[in-house]
């Protein structure tokens, strides 16, 4: 059973950096497409990022667009997600996801897509 472990959350300050990482152990990570979602208080989740299997083709959402930077180093299970110039916007839980499919890039901004899931970070940026 694949277990993903987010961590590198915090509280920060309007235009500070932050990165996250996600662990993934006991099951397959490097044939699969990652994601990161999010969800904020008394909001959906929603979809921020999402990166191949060999981390050579990245997705964004377009309110994190040039601020984010999604990667993975398949050597280490991690995917890792750098925020810069982090906005109140962007306050919520961050989770990463392993895609349901192997090679597969097919809704990549579903999170209906994604088997499954870490328990979340908190990324709450102040004003």
């Amino acid at each position: 059973q694949l277990q993903l472990v987010e961590s590198g959350g915090g509280l920060v300050q309007v235009g500070d950096s932050l990165r996250l990482s996600c662990a993934a152990s006991g099951g397959t990570f490097s044939s699969y497409v990652m994601g990161w979602f999010r969800q904020a208080p008394g909001k959906e989740r929603e979809f921020v990022t999402a990166i191949s299997w060999g981390g050579g083709t990245t997705y964004y959402a377009d309110s994190v667009k040039g601020r984010f930077t999604i990667s993975r180093d398949n050597a280490k299970n991690t995917v890792y997600l750098q925020m810069n110039s982090l906005k109140p916007e962007d306050t919520a839980v961050y989770y990463c996801a392993r895609n349901s499919r192997t090679y597969y890039y097919g809704s990549i901004r579903s999170g209906n897509q994604y088997t499954y899931w870490g328990q979340g970070t908190q990324v709450t940026v102040s004003s």
